[in-house]
């Protein structure tokens, strides 16, 4: 997605060599326009694999995944971080540790919301270090549910994530993968 890349290049921050800042359009201020595109990109990839729902992580993944949902014609779920007074049983949970925020969070989706009759793409808007998306997928095998695949907005490439997913013979697909942030400057791995 060039589009995506080109947001990337002139309005991402790079913070270090393993922080990039994108939060002027997906993860604090969502650029709707570019969300609707990257729904309907991952609708395309994955639209022969009878997606009944979409699962994330909140908060950052849910504009893009409610955007794919609503192109799949299907429902968006998404994983709490926060324990909820109406959240507090009947539920699967996973832990998962963030590296940007070092700290560990539980997260949890009621089981009314995912079952084995469902088949689940993932999504999120970032893949670094895939602690997210094994939570995620931890929490899809606990169902029962079949899964599709992990959607990825920006990867970095130069981190494991898509390898501790692969290993599980699990399809990822991301929009922009990131090769490097050296330097400043942001260098996407060529298609």
């Amino acid at each position: 997605m060039e589009r995506l890349k080109q947001k990337i290049i002139n309005e991402g921050k790079v913070l270090s060599d393993s922080v990039l800042k994108v939060d002027s359009f997906l993860n604090h201020q969502i650029d709707p326009v570019l969300m609707q595109e990257v729904g309907e990109e991952f609708a395309s990839r994955f639209q022969d694999k009878g997606i009944t729902k979409v699962l994330t992580l909140e908060s950052s993944g849910i504009a893009p995944s409610v955007m794919a949902a609503l192109r799949l014609g299907v429902p968006t779920v998404f994983a709490r971080k926060r324990k909820s007074l109406t959240l507090i049983d009947h539920l699967y949970s996973a832990e998962v540790y963030s590296y940007t925020k070092q700290e560990s969070n539980t997260i949890s989706i009621s089981k009314d919301y995912i079952t084995s009759d469902d088949v689940v793409l993932i999504m999120d808007d970032f893949l670094a270090n895939g602690q997210a998306a094994l939570g995620l997928i931890d929490m899809v095998k606990q169902s029962g549910a079949a899964l599709a695949g992990v959607g990825i907005v920006i990867e970095k490439g130069f981190q494991n994530g898509r390898k501790l997913i692969e290993e599980k013979e699990i399809r990822v697909e991301s929009l922009a993968i990131v090769s490097s942030l050296e330097h400043g400057k942001v260098t996407f791995k060529e298609d």
